[in-house]
Order: C-alpha cells, then sequence, then structure tokens
C-alpha cells in the first residue's frame, strides 16, 4: 500500500505551529519570525512535503519562474529577421562566454529561493510579442532582459506595460526600468594607463561594434586616458566581439601599423583573436606586443598567454539584476534604479 504524501498538516504537527502559519512561511508572506520559519522548514526536511506549486501559485498570484531574455532588433530595423538570421542570433548568443556568465549568476541568485529561469529569446518582432503575452499571463513573474542592439524595442514595451524586468547594462534610450551595469569608461582608461606604464608607445585598440554604447564608452575611456598622456590619436578597428574579427581587425592594424608594440582589444574572445595573429607574424607576447582584453572571462586564463584583462563582474552583475527583479516583484521596490560596478584590471602574461 503507497504512504499518502505529506500534507500541510503534517508539517504544522511537526513543527508545533499552525497549518496557517507553515502557509505563510511556504508562500514567502512576510513579517514571519526567522525562528518560526527555521522551525516550519526543518519540518518541511523531516516529513519530505513538497508544496503544490498549482495551489500555490493560486495564493501568492506568482508562478516562481524567471523569464531570461536575451533580446535583439529584428524586425526593428530594415529587413527584419528570417529564419536564417533567428538560427544565427541563437548561435552568436550560445558561443559567446559572456551569455553562461549572465545565466550562473542568475541560477546562483534564484535556486536557493526555488525559483526558476525560462530561456527565451527576442530576436524579432513575432519572438517579442511572444515574450510580452508569456508575461501578462502570469506565466512568469518578471524578466531579466539583456540585450543586444541599442534599436532593440522589448525595453521600452516592457515599461510601457508596466511589466516587472530589469536589464543588463543601461538602455541606448531612457526607459523606466531597472538596470545593472559597469563602468566602461574606467575599465577603458585602466587598459590604457597599463600599456602606457609598460611602455608602449606604439598602441592601437581594436574596438567592439560602435553601435554597441558599452563598446563606445570603453573606446572613450580608453582615447581619454590616451589623450591625458599626450597621445590624441590611435589607431582603430572596430570588431564585433567575435575571435573572427578580432583576428581580421589585427591583421589589418599590423599591415597598416608593423612598428606597433600594445594593443587594447574590447573584449577577451577578440584579444584571443589578436593574439593568435601575432604569433603568427612572429611576434612575441608581450615582449614584443602587449595585449590587454576585457571582461575576465574564462578565454582569459585558457589563451595562450593568459590574458591581462579588465574584469567585468558579470555573474555579480548578474545575480544583483536577479535581486532588484525580485524587490519589484515582491512590491519592496516601486520606482526603477540603477546599480553600476566598477572594473578591474586583472595583470597576467600577456601585459
Amino acid at each position: 500500500m503507497n504512504r499518502q504524501a505529506p500534507t500541510l498538516e503534517d508539517v504544522a504537527r511537526e513543527a508545533g505551529v499552525s497549518r496557517a502559519t507553515v502557509s505563510r512561511v511556504i508562500n514567502g508572506v512576510r513579517n514571519v519570525d526567522p525562528s518560526i520559519q527555521d522551525l516550519v522548514r526543518r519540518a518541511i526536511e523531516r516529513t519530505g512535503y513538497t508544496p503544490n506549486r498549482a495551489a500555490r501559485s493560486l495564493v501568492t498570484r506568482r508562478s516562481g519562474t524567471i523569464a531570461l531574455v536575451v533580446s535583439g532588433a529584428g524586425d526593428a530595423t530594415a529587413g527584419g529577421a528570417s529564419a536564417q538570421d533567428q538560427n544565427a542570433f541563437t548561435a552568436r548568443v550560445f558561443a559567446d562566454p559572456f551569455f553562461g556568465r549572465v545565466v550562473s549568476g542568475v541560477i546562483g541568485h534564484l535556486r536557493p529561493r526555488r525559483m526558476h529561469p525560462v530561456l527565451m529569446f527576442a530576436e524579432s518582432a513575432e519572438a517579442r510579442a511572444e515574450v510580452l503575452s508569456y508575461l501578462r499571463q502570469g506565466s512568469a513573474d518578471g524578466a531579466l532582459v539583456v540585450s543586444t542592439h541599442p534599436e532593440d524595442p522589448l525595453p521600452a514595451q516592457l515599461a510601457a506595460e508596466g511589466l516587472p524586468a530589469v536589464l543588463f547594462a543601461r538602455p541606448a534610450r531612457p526607459v523606466a526600468l531597472s538596470y545593472v551595469d559597469l563602468d566602461h569608461r574606467d575599465g577603458g582608461r585602466q587598459a590604457a594607463d597599463h600599456l602606457l606604464a609598460r611602455g608602449c608607445r606604439r598602441i592601437v585598440t581594436v574596438a567592439g561594434p560602435l553601435d554597441v554604447r558599452a563598446s563606445q564608452e570603453r573606446l572613450d575611456g580608453f582615447r581619454d586616458a590616451m589623450a591625458r598622456q599626450g597621445r590624441p590619436y590611435v589607431p582603430i578597428a572596430e570588431g564585433g566581439f567575435t575571435l573572427a574579427s578580432g583576428m581580421a581587425a589585427m591583421a589589418g592594424l599590423l599591415a597598416e601599423h608593423p612598428d606597433l608594440d600594445g594593443v587594447f582589444a574590447a573584449n577577451d574572445l577578440m584579444a584571443q583573436g589578436i593574439c593568435q595573429v601575432l604569433r603568427e607574424h612572429g611576434r612575441r607576447i608581450p615582449e614584443d606586443v602587449a595585449v590587454v582584453g576585457f571582461d575576465d572571462s574564462t578565454i582569459a586564463v585558457t589563451c595562450s598567454p593568459q590574458l591581462t584583462t579588465v574584469r567585468q563582474p558579470v555573474e555579480d552583475m548578474a545575480a544583483e539584476m536577479a535581486r532588484l527583479l525580485e524587490e519589484h516583484i515582491h512590491g519592496k521596490r516601486d520606482e526603477p534604479t540603477s546599480v553600476v560596478f566598477d572594473p578591474e584590471l586583472i595583470v597576467r602574461d600577456s601585459a
């Protein structure tokens, strides 16, 4: 004969409290004494009770699910987004170590709170409509949005509908949503100061896509620091945050400036491509050319040589993004806010 599943009454009896108190703890009602919460949680563990998520959502009007949305600008610009474009968008996301770090930070915050992320892509008008519908229907309690294009309309759509959402990075246009970001200008400044302190005198830079605000700010910070040291002109090549674009940019800069002795790359993936091209041209790193990347991703320690890079604490930023969203969902925060993290230069072998 099968043993009947434990009930709320079983937990209440085990904890020595009322059924209503157990329900309040399970449903996350505030103002329950911490010692009582601990009693109930230990009783849940001993009895093996599993809350009925469907019943719980009827009480709390929350699903316990968070939409983690990677959004683009398909159909917002000329030409729209074809199936091939959508597949390419997804492939780029999964190939970029940055996104894996975002997921890690989000899950690290949500899992202990028994909240669960659902990955959604919003690279087209149709996909954005699906995300908005998903949130309107209460299938997710809110959205964590990583937007990949300055023309992305999703942040403004979320704000217009009053849906709980937090952005990774300040939006290109002002919108009434909370966000987390990095002081990218200071990161660019730190990279320039380090290369100059090493004695580099013929410095070039490979920027990220210049229609992306973070790329432009990293470049601006780098240029400003160089100018303050009496170096108003820095040769620039624009990359696409990919390995191949870093390689192509470095090949072009080497052809135009064969005597270069320092390179700042706007992310680690491009820096890895830069190092590969430099080795192919017989340049020693850092003896002949010093290389500084940006992000401090896993690539920084697997690259040969290991990269000196500007650390962007992506996992901490993603966790903070999830924390802010939780505050909005539970009514602890009504107005949008921003949290800006500080970069840190991590010195390794490449510079």
